[in-house]
């Protein structure tokens, strides 16, 4: 093991997912496109309910939401980890170790919580529609939204000092592809017990919290589904809350297993699998499950692309038309010369 004196640990060092040259190509272009996909679909969604004001409803504005987290969530961990699989750079500092840390938790305790609030938001939808208006208002929408991100960055502040204020002594090799609590404290040569009782405390409580919120609220709109008279409405209404679910318990399952355990659990191998699963395969799943499969989200993105193509074709217009008279122009002073 590599021997680091305390006082020049100023970086670490992320092992990468694969050492073969030719492994580490291809993985570099599956997660390029991956990435891409992610940000495109989240972008296009994003982008969807902000311009069309027939999505400014609390349904969407909380999906908008939804769709930043999944571009921040991969845009802190996949970057770096390109670097790592193309360049072979992965060396990184102390200071930019705990800032992706910071973040990551950041993004992912907001989304935890944001979850919860959006299955809140459908409970009450489908199974009180004629007080949904008065209940859940924009201003509530808004105050829910400031208060995920919020709770999710003091709960990231809380974990982040509580990592970072340890001793690192004996090695600077990170096991994972991005700086994480599980590896971090598996890495440390200070005695870890009690902060790691504090994080699982706190992580299980919050955690354990929100899913309870989410998986009773789509419990109570199953019922609510299956007292539906119509066929067709009750399989419309499954196949949406079956998909909900499903991404739901992936995201909450992974993270979970990933930061509610104690650290000589931790599992390279193994835990690098699982945070792909909710770093990297939650965000891409998201808009395809919560948006593009809606007919509302289809409709604008097609008013977008109609305004954008119209946009377009009247900037060439205009721009021919300056074009053609600077020709003309150039031809008249020409004629006078």
């Amino acid at each position: 093991m590599q021997r680091v004196n305390l006082s020049t640990v100023s970086e670490f060092v992320l092992v990468g997912l694969s050492d073969a040259p030719e492994d580490r190509f291809l993985l570099f272009v599956l997660f390029l496109i991956i990435y891409l996909a992610t940000l495109a679909g989240n972008i296009t969604i994003l982008v969807a309910v902000i311009t069309d004001t027939r999505l400014h409803n609390p349904m969407y504005f909380f999906l908008g939401n939804l769709s930043l987290l999944d571009i921040l969530c991969p845009t802190i961990t996949v970057p770096k980890m390109l670097e790592a699989l193309l360049l072979e750079n992965k060396v990184t500092s102390f200071i930019g170790c705990m800032f992706q840390l910071f973040f990551l938790i950041d993004v992912v305790g907001t989304e935890i919580f944001l979850l919860a609030v959006m299955a809140y938001d459908r409970y009450i939808a489908i199974c009180h529609p004629l007080q949904y208006m008065n209940i859940v208002s924009m201003k509530l929408c808004a105050h829910l939204a400031i208060g995920t991100w919020v709770v999710g960055f003091f709960n990231s502040l809380l974990h982040t000092s509580l990592i970072f204020t340890l001793l690192f002594c004996d090695s600077n090799k990170v096991d994972q592809y991005y700086c994480d609590i599980p590896p971090m404290l598996a890495l440390s040569c200070s005695p870890t017990y009690s902060r790691e009782l504090v994080i699982l405390t706190v992580a299980g409580v919050l955690g354990s919290s929100a899913f309870v919120v989410t998986l009773i609220s789509y419990i109570c709109i199953l019922l609510a589904v299956l007292c539906m008279n119509s066929s067709e409405s009750r399989h419309k209404a499954f196949s949406t809350c079956g998909s909900h679910l499903a991404v739901v318990c992936l995201f909450y399952g992974t993270t979970i297993c990933t930061y509610v355990r104690p650290s000589f659990t931790y599992s390279p191998n193994r835990d690098r699998i699982v945070s792909m699963l909710y770093g990297i395969l939650t965000p891409l799943l998201n808009p395809i499950i919560y948006s593009l499969r809606n007919k509302e989200i289809k409709c604008a993105l097609r008013r977008v692309t109609s305004q954008v193509r119209t946009a377009l074709t009247r900037q060439e217009h205009v721009s021919r038309s300056l074009v053609s008279s600077g020709a003309l122009a150039v031809g008249s002073a020409l004629q006078f010369d």
